[in-house]
C-alpha cells in the first residue's frame, strides 16, 4: 500500500479491509523494517477517530484472533496508552508548548542552534538516513514508527537540538500528528517519559531494518546519557462527564479528534465543526495537514451532519453558540491538545461525552505501557 491517504472514513475502511490479512504472522514478522508493505498505515484515520479503535482490532481479530494478532492490537492499544497518560497529566503538554518557545527563544539569538535546526528540518545533515526521513515526512506526513524513534534519537543525542523542536517539526507536518502520542514518544527516545530510560538509535539497527539502504556507521553519538528533566506530576483522576440534560437547547460540535461520534441519539438545534489543525504550533502547520483535516471534518459534516457549520476559530464557535440560542453543546470528549486550548476558556456550556473505550483503558494509564497491557483482555471483551 502507498501513504496517499484520502480523509474520508470510506478511504480508511478501504484501507483497513485491504491491511486485516495481514495483521497476523505477517505483521509481527515485518513490523519493524522501515517499509510502509510491511505496517497498516492507519494511523491517520485512528488519530481523527475516522477510524475507532475497536472496530479496528475487531476487524483484524475476526481474521486472525487475539493471539496472532497479539502485537498489531498492542500497537492499537498504545495510542490509547499515551492518550490516557498525557490525560491524566495535561501539565506535561502545557510544559512542552513552554519549552517549546523557550527553545524558539534560543534559536532566535544563537546562531549555531538555528543553522542546526534549519539543516535538520530540511534534511540537510549529512546523516542520508536521517535527511531521507525528514524529506519523506515533509514530503508525505507520514513516517514508519522506527523511523521515528531514529529520528528522534538522532535529533536529541547527535544533533544535540531541543527535543521541543523536533517534536514540534513532527506535529507541524505529520497527518497524524498527536498531541499525546508525538510528545509522549519524543520525552520517551529523550528518557524523559521512564526517567533514565531513553532510545539510543545504532547504525546496525539502522542497517538492518532499512535492508541495508542506510548505514550511518560513525555518524551517530550511540552512547549518549538520557536528558534529565523536572519529576513528573502526579497523575489526576478523569474530570467527571454528566449526560447531557434533555431538557435544553442543544447543539453538536464536532472536532478533529473525533470524526466518527458514539453520541446519544437526540435532535440537535445546530451542529458546526471547528478544526485546531493550525494551532498545532506557533508556527507554520503544513499545507498538506490542513488540507486532510478540514477535508476529514468535511466528511464528518457529511455522514453526521450535512447541515453543519465550518468554524474557523474561537470566536466562531461563540458567535454560532449565540446566534443558535444554545444552552449546551454536546461534543465527543476532546484529549489534552490544540483543539482543547481552543476550547477551554471559552466559556460556553460543553458537555463532553467520554467513550467507553477511553473510559475503560484511560484510568491504567498511571505509569508503564504495561498496566494498560494487562487489560487488553478486559478492553476486547467489550469489543
Amino acid at each position: 500500500m502507498e501513504h496517499d491517504f484520502v480523509p474520508t472514513r470510506q478511504a480508511g475502511l478501504d484501507r483497513l479491509h485491504a491491511f486485516a490479512p495481514d495483521a497476523g504472522a505477517r505483521y509481527a514478522a515485518q513490523r519493524n523494517f522501515d517499509s510502509p508493505e510491511g505496517v497498516s498505515q492507519l494511523s491517520p484515520y485512528l488519530r481523527h477517530r475516522l477510524l475507532t479503535e475497536p472496530e479496528v482490532i475487531a476487524a483484524v481479530r475476526d481474521i486472525h484472533g487475539e493471539g496472532d494478532a497479539e502485537k498489531f492490537i498492542q500497537e492499537v492499544v498504545w495510542r490509547s496508552y499515551f492518550k490516557g497518560w498525557l490525560e491524566l497529566r495535561p501539565s506535561v503538554w502545557a510544559d512542552y508548548r513552554q519549552g517549546l518557545k523557550a527553545a524558539r527563544d534560543r534559536i532566535a539569538t544563537e546562531g549555531g542552534l538555528r543553522k542546526g535546526w534549519e539543516q535538520a528540518c530540511a534534511g540537510a545533515t549529512g546523516i542520508d538516513c536521517f535527511d531521507h526521513w525528514a524529506q519523506q515526512l515533509t514530503g508525505s506526513g507520514w513516517l514508519h514508527n522506527h523511523a521515528r524513534m531514529w529520528f528522534a534519537s538522532i535529533w536529541i543525542f547527535t544533533l544535540r537540538l531541543p527535543w521541543e523542536l523536533g517534536a514540534d517539526f513532527f506535529l507541524r507536518h505529520l497527518l497524524d500528528g498527536d498531541p499525546a502520542s508525538n510528545t509522549c514518544s519524543w520525552r520517551w527516545a529523550g528518557g524523559l517519559h521512564t526517567r533514565g530510560k531513553h532510545y539510543v538509535a545504532r547504525a546496525e539497527n539502522i542497517r538492518r531494518y532499512t535492508g541495508g539502504r542506510f548505514d550511518p556507521k560513525g555518524q551517530l553519538n550511540e552512547t549518549p546519557d538520557p536528558l534529565d528533566g523536572p519529576p513528573l506530576p502526579e497523575t489526576r483522576t478523569l474530570p467527571d462527564t454528566p449526560a447531557p440534560d434533555p431538557g435544553l437547547r442543544t447543539g453538536l460540535l464536532l472536532v478533529e479528534d473525533d470524526l466518527s461520534p458514539d453520541l446519544p441519539a437526540r435532535d440537535f438545534a445546530a451542529t458546526a465543526t471547528l478544526s485546531g489543525a493550525s494551532h498545532r504550533s506557533p508556527l507554520k502547520v503544513a499545507p498538506g495537514v490542513l488540507d486532510f483535516t478540514d477535508a476529514a471534518l468535511a466528511d464528518a459534516r457529511d455522514r453526521v451532519a450535512p447541515d453543519a457549520t465550518p468554524l474557523l476559530d474561537a470566536d466562531a464557535l461563540a458567535t454560532w453558540a449565540r446566534e443558535n440560542a444554545l444552552e449546551q453543546i454536546v461534543m465527543p470528549y476532546t484529549p489534552t491538545g490544540p483543539a482543547r486550548d481552543l476550547l477551554e476558556g471559552s466559556g460556553l456550556p460543553i458537555v463532553p461525552v467520554l467513550r467507553d473505550w477511553d473510559r475503560a483503558a484511560w484510568p491504567h494509564a498511571t505509569a508503564g505501557f504495561f498496566k494498560v497491557k494487562k487489560q487488553i483482555p478486559k478492553l476486547l471483551s467489550a469489543v
